[in-house]
């Protein structure tokens, strides 16, 4: 792993929409290859240490017809019909996660365009990440004729038989493959529907296992880092309790995730996961994981559950991935509106972790455009004071502090009401210096006192607040004692940067 900041940015773009972007604004379409210097030097400003390219890998054709047959089109074809008048069945290449082959699609480009976007990232000191798909491959993979023994299969008998022990049989389907007809498992999660694109890959099977070390290995020779998706459903216990019915065989000992950190000890490895199971794959050598409980509080829950999620052990919470939206979740603007958003955005954006944007995040975009579509909405109207924000923000976050600095949450204490229980407060210290955040999550005026036991008695202190340049001299042995007094507005925020006058 390329020797980066702790606690970095990293950046999602949808790589296929990001391509039409470039290619409309330049007037002629481009490959990743030929992306102009110019475009990968914006990536500069914001200070991100990673790019992940999402969506490189070869759509499935055959993916694509099985959604366009489901019952998923129809409201699908809708939504399109809203935020794209005038889409065409080309603009429609099928989900990036129904993976035909480890190999660039033809949107991106070839292996040569993938290592020069690469390397021009590299250029400017920026990590790249890839996508790794570990439950689940595209029905027309040539795994499935080659090496069928890959996938959980059953026979006709089973599939249709009036005592088969398949209760769904929207769980498998039916392929026909090199004159045969195979009867595979639907890729899935066990708290939802399976994935009528894809096809269950067996991790009982030793092979399988080798296989996609294999495919891990190959993509890592293009990237700095692999975003795993749905990474807990390969341990064993969840893989077993989801597929040991449709098996005869043992899982194989040891977890998969653990041999692949041992086969790629200079990757970082990035993986989205739920459930609570967070921790146990930090334990087997993910060094970030999503942090699902931040946005979902964020989105629904008291400052007090926020503030107490906050309290973890800051070793733990330095792997975790802070974010407010990414490919899955809707727009963060649309989500929160935008006295909400900003409070998200400074909480997550200052808090140890990597911390993770999506393409169109900072420009204020509140249309959810689905993967599956390959060109964006760029005629969409944007709020320039959400990007101006957004700006100014990451000129802070920027700094060294937030992620060479040691962090720390704080005690806020009533003043004269009980206001003070929907801020946030922590600090940043490092060689001297000091950043206090403090962020009002509640829709209203609040106020508390921060003591601030570690500034000198007989000093006096000048707070700089770094969003909008304001300054606030106070006594030492005032915020020493007592505590620094703070009045925040709904949904307003502090970052103090705290000097010795």
């Amino acid at each position: 792993m390329a020797d980066r900041r702790e606690n970095p940015q990293l950046y999602e773009i949808n790589t296929a929409q990001w391509l039409y972007e470039v290619s409309q604004k330049n007037g002629k379409w481009f490959t990743l290859g030929a992306v102009p210097a110019t475009e990968w030097d914006r990536l500069l400003a914001p200070g991100f240490d990673y790019v992940w390219l999402m969506g490189v890998w070869k759509r499935s054709k055959e993916g694509t017809r099985i959604f366009r047959e489901s019952p998923e089109w129809p409201p699908f074809k809708q939504y399109l019909d809203t935020i794209l008048p005038g889409w065409g069945e080309n603009d429609v290449a099928g989900s990036p996660y129904s993976i035909a082959a480890y190999e660039p699609d033809p949107l991106i480009g070839t292996w040569e365009d993938l290592q020069k976007a690469r390397d021009a990232l590299n250029k400017r000191s920026i990590g790249l990440i890839l996508d790794f798909v570990p439950n689940h491959t595209a029905p027309d993979h040539p795994w499935v004729s080659e090496h069928p023994d890959y996938y959980f299969m059953t026979d006709r008998t089973g599939y249709e038989g009036k005592k088969s022990k398949i209760k769904d049989p929207s769980l498998f389907s039916r392929i026909e493959s090199e004159g045969k007809t195979l009867f595979i498992a639907r890729g899935k999660d066990p708290n939802f529907p399976a994935w009528s694109d894809t096809v269950q890959l067996n991790y009982f099977n030793p092979a399988l296992r080798k296989a996609m070390l294999s495919e891990m290995g190959k993509i890592a020779g293009y990237c700095d880092g692999l975003r795993c998706d749905m990474a807990m459903l390969v341990l064993n216990d969840i893989f077993a309790r989801t597929w040991g019915s449709f098996s005869i065989n043992a899982l194989p000992t040891g977890e998969f995730w653990e041999q692949a950190r041992a086969a790629l000890s200079g990757t970082l490895l990035m993986g989205e996961a739920y459930w609570n199971t967070e921790w146990r794959l930090m334990e087997m050598g993910f060094d970030y994981i999503y942090d699902k409980t931040l946005y979902d509080r964020l989105r629904s829950s008291s400052a007090q559950e926020i503030r107490l999620h906050l309290a973890a052990d800051t070793g733990y919470q330095k792997k975790l991935v802070r974010f407010l939206e990414n490919h899955d979740e809707p727009r963060s603007l649309a989500a929160f509106g935008p006295g909400r958003l900003r409070a998200g955005a400074a909480l997550f954006s200052t808090l140890p972790g990597m911390k993770l944007f999506y393409h169109g995040q900072l420009e204020g975009k509140k249309i959810k455009v689905p993967v599956q579509l390959v060109r964006d909405v760029i005629s969409e109207a944007l709020e320039k004071d959400i990007k101006a924000f957004y700006e100014r923000l990451l000129s802070i976050t920027g700094q060294d502090i937030f992620h060479k600095g040691q962090w720390r949450l704080r005690d806020v204490f009533p003043f004269s009401d009980g206001s003070h229980q929907d801020l946030i407060a922590y600090t940043w210290k490092s060689a001297g210096r000091m950043k206090l955040v403090v962020v009002n999550l509640g829709n209203g005026m609040s106020q508390g006192n921060i003591p601030l036991p570690e500034l000198d008695r007989g000093k006096d202190y000048l707070f700089t607040d770094e969003l909008n340049g304001r300054q606030y001299p106070r006594k030492g042995a005032e915020v020493n004692n007592e505590g620094l007094h703070v009045i925040l507005d709904g949904y307003q925020t502090h970052i103090f940067d705290v000097t010795p006058e």
